[in-house]
């Protein structure tokens, strides 16, 4: 088991001049002490105007400042944002490697993509692509770290030309990788990439045991496909802590604190109502927090077992680790037991004191850390020797980093291929972003068994300038940057929603109703779409139905290939690339159901 403290920087209002200062004043303080103490991880967020809750902005200069004041507590960002709208995936490996320098190599690299209005909306990225745009971006990003130079990038959201991208990080391959994670979906989805799984969803530790064996589970199975360049094992669960010798204290100067981290963070992310600048959640924390179920009164001393979260009319009242040292030893004991790697411990929260906290972190240190200090290396290199066969697989079906041409040249005056301007969304650029925010669809997939047909369709659908620009952006690419570009589910949702609306129900042979599954295989995962007819309409939908009509099955590259017209279709069906199932008689009229021109 390894600890670790957290920091949002939360400030509560009223703020009075030097609060600021004095808060991050505070917290490195109160990181000296736990890396003296043998905490093993500091993990540091990225939050942008999220008031109140997390005034951590700039994270990597803030562990910066840490990593000159320590000796050996490992540096986490907990976690990076990297959608390109937030940090061009070029500055995050930039950053992350000078850290990783400065600190002996000691980062811990999380990543995220956020989910607030508050940043989405600041910063102009789309909520629908923003996991696509973080998939793409950790590719990315990974690979500047280990090819030397940069064999650049061809995506959806990262567009650049061979660079060596320098410093290069002090550990190899690079960092270990982490991904935030909020529900069981996403800690899986960790695991198939080999991810840490960095769990904020404050659970049980009955119910993270559940979550745990799935997550080594799928690390050790053939749908494991990393990442990055090496696999990182490991499930952190996040907690709020204060130790004291008496449960009452304990309590008293930790519970508003705890309260207000759960309060506020669902005040930006659930229900909140937000004017910049003006909105005072503290305020609002106080008169309101029984209603969202954070009634003060519930948390009483009576020396019982710690849960981290208490009932109170269906609300969660968080209260973790907040308790006796006997307390938390038997709650860490209980997350043990579950396979948990980690515990992060939330103590800089609310209005919790500074005093109070090195007062909590020194009192743990004495009582409880050593016993666990004592058996972690041993644990962590056993854990290691389990997963090596299947690290080893998994690595394989990553594949290896990429050659740069060779001829590439960059003169002082121009490039083969420099990166476009960074407004290439804007009208007349690659365009499908911005065609979707106008309503537009992007040029449709059609006539999977008619292939003849199908490029013909798409010119004819083409009409407007951005989907034009996305087809012909698709054309002369290799599998792997197709697979990058098109194996998304926010692409996908466009090319099919694009299929569904072109569908003309006079050429549908007679029939009503029905659903055409189709089946895709990507590098990390398979997707799975159905246009499903109903009279007069088509629909597409993510996910698979029951008792399709026609199922068809091919690659991530062979669809886009198809929709670019760079795949001849019936060629590739005889070859064997794609696979069909199902009524020929329906098969036999899907070029003339979705071949005719977009209604938009």
């Amino acid at each position: 088991m390894r600890f670790g403290i957290f920091y949002e920087h939360q400030l509560p209002r009223p703020w009075t001049e030097g609060a600021e200062q004095r808060l991050l004043s505070d917290a490195l303080e109160q990181i000296e002490l736990a890396d003296r103490i043998g905490f093993d991880v500091v993990w540091e967020v990225e939050h942008h105007f999220l008031e109140e809750y997390s005034h951590s902005s700039a994270p990597e200069v803030f562990l910066g400042a840490v990593s000159q004041r320590t000796k050996r507590i490992r540096l986490g960002h907990g976690i990076v944002q990297i959608p390109p709208g937030f940090n061009h995936p070029a500055r995050v490996a930039e950053r992350i490697a000078t850290l990783d320098l400065v600190s002996g190599g000691r980062v811990e690299f999380g990543t995220g993509e956020s989910s607030s209005q508050m940043e989405l909306g600041g910063f102009g990225v789309d909520r629908d692509a923003k996991r696509a745009e973080w998939d793409e971006s950790i590719d990315a990003i990974t690979r500047m770290f280990v090819e030397e130079p940069f064999a650049g990038y061809e995506g959806t959201w990262t567009r650049m030309p061979p660079r060596n991208v320098v410093p290069k990080p002090a550990q190899r391959p690079h960092p270990p990788l982490w991904v935030a994670c909020s529900r069981r979906e996403t800690i899986l989805m960790a695991a198939q990439r080999g991810l840490g799984a960095l769990s904020f969803s404050f659970i049980e530790p009955e119910q993270a045991k559940e979550w745990v064996d799935e997550y080594y589970r799928l690390i050790a199975s053939d749908e494991c496909v990393p990442a990055g360049f090496a696999v990182n094992p490991n499930v952190a669960v996040v907690l709020p802590f204060m130790c004291h010798e008496e449960e009452e204290t304990a309590i008293e100067r930790g519970i508003d604190g705890a309260h207000f981290f759960g309060y506020s963070l669902t005040h930006y992310y659930v229900f909140g109502r937000h004017r910049p600048g003006h909105t005072d959640v503290w305020k609002e924390f106080e008169t309101n927090r029984a209603e969202y179920g954070f009634a003060r009164e519930i948390v009483t001393p009576d020396a019982a077992p710690l849960g981290v979260s208490l009932l109170q009319q269906g609300l969660g009242s968080l209260r973790g680790a907040i308790g006796t040292p006997e307390q938390i030893r038997d709650l860490i004991e209980r997350y043990r037991a579950a396979g948990v790697d980690q515990i992060i411990f939330v103590s800089q929260a609310g209005r919790n004191r500074h005093e109070d906290i090195c007062e909590s972190l020194e009192l743990f240190g004495r009582t409880v850390l050593p016993a666990y200090a004592e058996t972690a290396d041993a644990e962590d290199q056993a854990r290691r020797e389990r997963l090596a066969s299947a690290t080893s697989r998994a690595l394989a079906r990553r594949g290896h980093a990429r050659t740069a041409p060779a001829g590439y040249e960059v003169t002082a005056q121009g490039e083969p291929r420099p990166a476009p301007p960074t407004r290439r969304y804007d009208e007349g650029a690659v365009g499908f972003v911005d065609a979707r925010r106008r309503g537009l669809s992007v040029a449709s997939l059609v006539d999977i068994t008619g292939f003849e047909r199908t490029r013909a369709h798409v010119a004819a659908r083409a009409k407007e300038r951005s989907q034009r620009a996305f087809v012909d952006f698709l054309k002369g690419k290799t599998p792997d940057q197709l697979d990058r570009i098109v194996g998304n589910p926010f692409v996908l949702g466009l090319i099919f929603r694009g299929m569904a609306e072109s569908f003309d129900p006079s050429k549908a042979g007679g029939l009503e109703r029905g659903s055409i599954q189709y089946e895709l295989k990507g590098r990390s995962q398979t997707y799975r779409w159905a246009v499903q007819i109903a009279g007069p309409v088509a629909t597409a939908r993510r996910g698979s139905v029951n008792d399709p009509l026609v199922t068809l099955r091919m690659s991530v590259p062979t669809l886009a290939g198809i929709v670019s017209g760079d795949v001849d279709g019936m060629k590739a069906f005889f070859d064997g690339a794609i696979q069909m199932e199902g009524d020929p008689l329906v098969a036999s009229h899907l070029g003339e159901m979705f071949g005719g021109a977009s209604r938009t």
